[in-house]
């Protein structure tokens, strides 16, 4: 079983990464492997609506999307990172998020999925909510911690004095981990749960 953590922050050792590397921790005591992929430091671009990957299946730009996909497709679960600017994440990550999910057309159904955000101070709620979306139409199940799944620190030191901060990381690995076994066993014994043909509708006269 694997998780793919995206750090979605420009400092690769930041107080982002203090998050997801506590989670990272508690992934190997539950036997999970990881891999975390940098993402807020790269030149990426936002999707163009050009259409191509509904004909290739791969987005039209050349870059850490189209790397990070099979390694999507390949995880049990996907950790999403964040720093909170003006009350969003990173356009950076957001970029990158948009292309992974609509150029990839394998099925997400179960995958499971967590958002982490960290802040000095505000705007975490807002953050939180805007990446979980992501996993909501994908079908994927959203793990939760013993809060909303936020860290406190204007870099790593500070962000590693944030005890409850360090401690909902702990729970939410704990709680991502469970799902992520239950969900195989459910799979092997029951299957996924049917799928109806999809319907959409545009609201338009």
């Amino acid at each position: 079983m694997k998780v793919l953590l995206i750090n979605g922050s420009p400092h690769a050792n930041g107080s982002t990464y203090t998050a997801l590397h506590e989670m990272e921790k508690v992934f190997a005591a539950e036997d999970i492997r990881t891999e975390i992929i940098h993402v807020g430091n790269k030149d990426i671009r936002g999707c163009v609506a050009c259409g191509s990957c509904a004909k290739t299946g791969r987005c039209a730009f050349g870059d850490l999307v189209n790397e990070t996909a099979p390694k999507f497709e390949a995880c049990d679960g996907l950790v999403v990172g964040s720093p909170v600017y003006y009350a969003s994440a990173n356009a950076t990550l957001i970029a990158f998020l948009d292309r992974l999910f609509y150029s990839t057309h394998f099925d997400k159904t179960m995958k499971v999925g967590a958002s982490v955000v960290s802040a000095r101070r505000g705007g975490l709620s807002a953050t939180f909510d805007e990446l979980n979306k992501y996993f909501t139409i994908s079908g994927m199940p959203v793990a939760s911690g013993q809060y909303w799944n936020s860290i406190h620190g204007n870099n790593a030191a500070e962000a590693a004095q944030d005890q409850e901060g360090l401690q909902i990381m702990r729970t939410l690995a704990k709680n991502m981990a469970f799902l992520i076994k239950s969900i195989a066993l459910g799979r092997e014994r029951y299957g996924l749960p049917e799928k109806e043909p999809a319907t959409h509708t545009n609201f338009i006269r």
